[in-house]
Order: C-alpha cells, then sequence, then structure tokens
C-alpha cells in the first residue's frame, strides 16, 4: 500500500529512515489528542493497523515464498482485531525496536504487537495492556562458547550484541558492567555479526532468541534468564476505550482456548522452549 503524504520535517525524517530500512508503509493517520480517537476510528472506518516485527521468528517474520507476515504477534493481532470490531480489516505495519513508538505517536499505527516489554519508561509515553506473554531475557551463543551464562560476559574483553531501541541493551549492562555492549539496527544484522565472531553472546528476549536458534544451527541459547520481561501492546495515550478493548479480547481469548493454541502452534515444537510457561 502506498503512504500518503503528511507535511511536517519530523515526519519526513521518519518516512526516510523506513524506506531505507525497507519498512512497508499502510495509511497514515494524523496525529490526534482527542480521547478515544483511535477507538472510535477503527469502529468508523473497520480497520486497525498494527505496528509487527517482520524480523523475528516465532513472534513476526516476513515469509519470503508466500510474501506474508507470519507469527504469534501476528495472529494475536488477528485474534484481537475481530474481538474489538467484527467488521475491521487487519492492517499491518512493519516496524523495528527503533522506529515502533514514534510510528504509534505519528499516528501511522493504531497498536503495537511486537516483542515490546512493559517497563515504567514507556508507561510514560505510550499506555500498554495487561501483559499477553511471558518472556526474560537470555543469551545467544555459538555452538562451540565456553560462555555459559551472564556472568561469564562480565569481564574487560567481552563483547555482548544487542539490537537498538530494545530495553535489553539497558538490563545487560546491569549483569555484566565490565563487558562491552554493541548496539545493532536490528536481530539480522546483530545475528551476522555473532556469526561471523564480532561478539560473544548475542542478547535479548529468550522468545527471540529461540526463534533464531529455530533456523540457526550453528547458534544456541544458553544460561536461562536473568530478567522477567512482560510484552504488552502498546497504544497511544488518551484511548481507554482502545486498552479495555483490547484487553478483554485477550481475556476472552485466553478463556475460550484460543490464546493456548496460538502458543502451541508457534512455541510446542521449540526446543527448550516450555509453551505453558509462556501462555501462564
Amino acid at each position: 500500500m502506498r503512504m500518503k503524504q503528511v507535511a511536517g520535517a519530523a515526519f519526513s525524517f521518519f518516512a526516510a529512515g523506513l524506506l531505507m530500512s525497507g519498512v512497508t508503509q499502510t495509511t497514515v493517520h494524523a496525529a490526534s489528542s482527542d480521547k478515544n480517537e483511535t477507538y472510535e476510528r477503527i469502529q468508523k472506518t473497520h480497520k486497525m493497523n498494527w505496528g509487527v516485527k517482520g524480523d523475528t521468528k516465532l513472534m513476526g517474520l516476513m515469509n519470503i515464498e508466500s510474501g506474508k507476515l507470519e507469527g504469534f504477534d501476528i495472529d494475536m493481532a488477528k485474534e484481537i482485531t475481530k474481538r474489538v470490531d467484527p467488521k475491521a480489516k487487519v492492517e499491518l505495519t512493519q516496524i523495528t525496536s527503533g522506529t515502533r513508538v514514534p510510528m504509534l505517536l505519528n499516528g501511522n499505527i493504531d497498536s503495537i504487537i511486537a516483542t515490546m516489554t512493559i517497563t515504567p519508561e514507556r508507561e510514560k509515553v505510550v499506555d500498554f495492556s495487561e501483559p499477553y506473554f511471558n518472556a526474560g531475557q537470555s543469551l545467544l551463543v555459538k555452538n562451540n562458547s565456553d560462555v555459559k551464562n551472564i556472568k561469564d560476559l562480565d569481564r574487560k574483553g567481552a563483547r555482548i550484541l544487542g539490537v537498538q531501541g530494545s530495553n535489553s541493551i539497558e538490563n545487560v549492562k546491569k549483569f555484566a558492567p565490565k563487558a562491552r555492549i554493541v548496539a545493532l539496527p536490528d536481530y539480522a544484522t546483530a545475528l551476522t555479526a555473532l556469526q561471523s565472531g564480532q561478539g560473544d553472546a548475542l542478547t535479548t528476549d529468550n522468545g527471540i532468541l529461540y526463534g533464531m536458534a529455530v533456523d540457526n544451527k550453528g547458534v544456541k541459547v544458553v544460561g536461562g534468564t536473568f530478567t522477567t520481561e512482560p510484552y504488552g501492546i502498546a497504544i497511544d495515550k488518551d484511548n481507554p476505550k482502545l486498552v479495555k478493548a483490547i484487553n478483554d479480547a485477550v481475556d476472552d481469548m485466553k478463556s475460550d482456548g484460543t490464546y493456548d493454541k496460538l502458543a502451541k502452534k508457534w512455541f510446542n515444537d521449540v526446543p527448550g522452549m516450555d509453551w505453558k510457561e509462556v501462555a501462564k
């Protein structure tokens, strides 16, 4: 779909960055401070535009063969939309950890479901649904690595890779303050850097790392989790009706078995991952 032009230098900056990173954009809505503006627009237009990942196996990944986005977050977005407005069409816009909040605040998307941890800092900027996925930060290393856990990286000379815009960058500094942290633009770049020996470990949420390990046999997840990362669905401020509608939808999915069905679909066959744990 084509991106409608929106005046303003700030948006032009975001748009240029998105085009360079290969992000596809759907209809742009003008930002508004009106209470419940997003919810009312969804009910009027019967469209709900989600910001989702396109580079994260299991959660949100672009299937090159089919040209479609696939993953747990994608299926969640589709199911939630049905319950927020049964008549609504689902629109999916690819975002990254660094672009997702600016795009939400600019009105380019209605909500974010993209491996986004609920944190006090983020809650100052956006509103969140109740947690819908229980993740935890972990480590991905090469199969021949001597690193067993985060303590092994708390030394001078250690290099830990992460992704810009993710809270895992700040988290890992607390657990391995002596290590050098290298922030890269996306997970594909970070994984390539790990595989080529540019870092001792890649850190982010375990759900994301397990997805990388599934398709790349030369790497593995180690050390368990050293943080708690509850994922939430992000919505722009002043939209209490939409927050409630999304929370009600997730609660309904958990009550009628839809949530467990999706969790089992995506995580049941992943080595080392217990889908029942994330579904609690």
